[in-house]
């Protein structure tokens, strides 16, 4: 059993949700974010999506889009996110996913790739602009190796797409609040409960909610409809703010710490 399924396994026994929590992988280094990964486990956070820098995020807000461009200017990327993953592995078991777009993956090699997120100790991976539908050998080579695939479900998916992108997910659905990019807002949709009735009338599998949340209220509201809530530029605008002072990473933890309390 992968970490991600257990994990869900083990919030569903014991009645509750989970905190899933977005960072940029070399923002502002490679050793702040290796030392933030393991912050975040021991404030309680109950998985991590490590973002792969990219030159266009083109569905990330200006937050993140600056945090690739602060990692990318220190030359990130996948082999030195292998590393340092495979550094955490020896101080943490807490399940991780990456976070990314096509065309690093394409360039490292799609074989190479699934084999060593197996390797390193990745447990999944979203790729954000690769549909299922083109989805056939990224999909066959991480089942190869035992790697989840996580899949996007949006406000504009219809039933038959939900069930289609249901059967290509593994460890969880990552359904997105809202169209448009990542960023912090103030409303939480008001269909929101209705469309995750929907899409949970349609599958069993665990749906994450993310896109636009940023304090322990909409923390708690979300909570209320998805099996886990997603918390991305609201953490890296703290990594911006805190990254120079000392222990950083630690102050950026404790604002996480806030988010996770109302789940726990």
């Amino acid at each position: 059993m992968s970490r991600i399924k257990h994990l869900f396994n083990k919030l569903k026994s014991n009645n509750k949700k989970g905190f899933i929590a977005y960072i940029t992988a070399g923002d502002p280094n490679i050793e702040f974010t290796q030392n933030l990964i393991c912050e975040l486990d021991k404030i309680g956070v109950d998985l991590l999506e490590i973002g792969v820098p990219f030159s266009d995020p083109m569905a990330d807000g200006p937050v993140i889009q600056e945090a690739s461009e602060r990692a990318l200017a220190n030359h990130i990327n996948l082999k030195q996110i292998f590393e340092m993953i495979k550094k955490v592995r020896l101080k943490t078991d807490i399940p991780l996913i990456l976070f990314t777009y096509l065309n690093p993956v394409f360039c490292y090699g799609m074989e190479k790739f699934a084999s060593d997120c197996k390797e390193n100790g990745v447990d999944g991976v979203l790729i954000l602009d690769l549909p299922p539908e083109e989805s056939e050998s990224y999909i066959r080579y991480m089942r190869k190796f035992d790697v989840d695939t996580v899949f996007i479900i949006a406000p504009t998916t219809d039933d038959a797409r939900i069930k289609y992108v249901s059967d290509c997910s593994t460890g969880f659905i990552y359904y997105v609040s809202r169209t448009g990019v990542t960023g912090e807002k103030n409303d939480i949709d008001a269909e929101l409960e209705n469309r995750l009735e929907k899409i949970k009338s349609i599958t069993d599998k665990p749906v994450a909610v993310g896109f636009g949340i940023s304090n322990p209220l909409q923390v708690a509201q979300i909570a209320r409809y998805g099996d886990a809530v997603v918390v991305g530029s609201a953490i890296v605008r703290r990594i911006k703010e805190f990254h120079q002072q000392y222990d950083g990473y630690k102050k950026v933890a404790e604002f996480v710490k806030n988010l996770v309390q109302p789940l726990k």
